[in-house]
């Protein structure tokens, strides 16, 4: 979508005090005078330089894109049974919990990460337990089980996980260390 060649212009707000809000007043930087909220603005148009600027095509892209998305989610989730529409709700409304998953990455690194770290890794982590769930789904329907997933299962999906992707995980062994262990 971007080129590169135009970088955001950052931009910083007007501080604002709390008497702002009684008497709608706002304290710009200092060397400037204060002015009323309702009074004209002087300098309209170096105010458009203070945004940033995203490209009229850029932007129309980026809506198509999103209104194709939502599109091929709603043909995907009218095409849904019963019982995987159910699922794929569960699903949207459940997330692993930030600060669990902070604190898992702090014990395993021995650093502290960010909230936005954190979201990412919760986000991969949700993206592999629907992975291990559906795999594990489809051992159940070959086995003919039925009911709740069982370990058995479990365990069974993330073998074949592990047989069509490699080593999941970090780069180096386990040391014996092994999940879904009888």
């Amino acid at each position: 979508m971007d080129s590169g060649d135009d970088e955001p212009v950052a931009t910083q707000p007007l501080p604002v005090t709390a008497a702002a809000s009684l008497t709608d007043t706002i304290i710009p930087p200092s060397g400037t005078a204060a002015k009323p909220a309702g009074a004209p603005d002087e300098d309209v148009e170096g105010e458009d330089e203070l945004l940033p600027a995203m490209a009229d095509d850029d932007y129309s892209a980026q809506l198509s894109w999103q209104s194709e998305s939502k599109d091929n989610l709603k043909v995907l989730m009218d095409n849904f049974s019963p019982a995987q529409y159910e699922r794929f709700e569960a699903y949207r409304r459940h997330a692993l919990p930030k600060q669990a998953i902070r604190k898992v990455i702090q014990q395993t690194t021995g650093q502290q990460v960010s909230q936005p770290v954190a979201q990412i890794v919760a986000g991969v982590g949700k993206v592999f337990v629907g992975e291990i769930v559906e795999k594990a789904r489809q051992v159940q329907s070959r086995r003919n089980d039925s009911g709740p997933l069982t370990p058995d299962h479990l365990r069974e999906a993330y073998r074949m996980y592990q047989a069509e992707t490699g080593r999941v995980g970090s780069a180096r062994p386990m040391r014996g260390k092994r999940l879904f262990v009888r």
